[in-house]
């Protein structure tokens, strides 16, 4: 009878856990030493998991050794699952006041270490474009202004960099070419504004225009790719915006011309495309300038 009565009470002092494995030997109990939480299998649930972290973090508290917030925040990491694929939930601790961010990240393309993410720029609104017949008055004025008229060679792309100005809000455009069509697009570059003045760049193709941008990435151009003739798209990068894609116009037989709110501080990006034409350069007549 005394016998049984010592075994009830083994039973009822001796420390189990529900997360313990049935292999895993009892810990020899101490009164120097906390006492932890057994380790979890491998097969356990994400939920057993946080449990465990929990219950560490609140028995080293208990026992005076872990410091209030720093079993706080604890508590707090245990909350969350750690990040294993794309759209998972990322935690930040700061080292110096220990507050947490939880930030809904794609851990494929973001940089936790620091990089900044590549955001798209947001959508740009149409522009409005017209054309009107006046094509030798139009030729004829710009032919004697400064600045105002340029060949664009077989196989080369002519961008015209146009920098908003604080005193407008749109830019207005209008050209023609003599005897043959061009290409013709716009995209604006979300960069601040150092100079107001107009710069002429010149590549001799879209190819060239990307090893250029590999080369120098200060200065970053938006590369038309595929057919002129259908409109060519841009691979953008990410401080780009398209106000048009890149098509071929009839510049020889109307004037093409076009207006575009500004949408912010930055340079518009004027692309005149001739790298379609392997044989015949193109004379161009611009005539670029902002309203308010």
């Amino acid at each position: 009878m005394v016998k049984s009565t010592k075994n009830e009470d083994l039973e009822n002092t001796k420390v189990t856990s529900p997360l313990a494995s049935a292999s895993d030997p009892e810990p020899h109990s101490s009164p120097h030493r906390p006492q932890m939480v057994p380790t979890v299998r491998e097969d356990a649930t994400e939920d057993q998991r946080a449990a465990a972290a929990a219950s560490e973090a609140q028995d080293l508290a208990e026992q005076d050794l872990l410091p209030a917030d720093q079993a706080q925040v604890l508590n707090e990491m245990a909350k969350y699952q750690v990040p294993q694929r794309s759209g998972d939930m990322v935690m930040i601790q700061s080292e110096h006041t220990g507050a947490i961010d939880v930030l809904s990240a794609d851990l494929e393309s973001a940089d936790l270490l620091g990089d900044h993410r590549k955001v798209s720029p947001p959508l740009m609104a149409p522009p409005c474009i017209w054309t009107f017949a006046k094509v030798k008055e139009f030729k004829s004025k710009l032919g004697k202004e400064k600045n105002s008229r340029l060949v664009v060679k077989r196989g080369e792309v002519v961008t015209i960099r146009v920098p908003t100005h604080p005193e407008g809000k749109r830019v207005c455009w209008e050209f023609a070419t003599d005897d043959y069509d061009i290409g013709f697009g716009v995209y604006f570059d979300w960069t601040p504004v150092t100079s107001t003045d107009i710069t002429v760049q010149v590549s001799d193709s879209s190819e060239d225009e990307d090893e250029e941008e590999e080369e120098e990435e200060e200065i970053e151009e938006p590369v038309p790719v595929g057919d002129v003739e259908r409109g060519s798209r841009s691979s953008l990068r990410g401080r780009y915006g398209e106000v048009m894609p890149v098509y071929r116009r009839d510049s020889h037989r109307d004037v093409q011309a076009g207006s575009h709110d500004y949408p912010g501080e930055g340079i518009y990006l004027l692309k005149f495309d001739n790298s379609y034409s392997l044989l015949r350069n193109k004379t161009l007549y611009f005539h670029i300038y902002y309203t308010s």
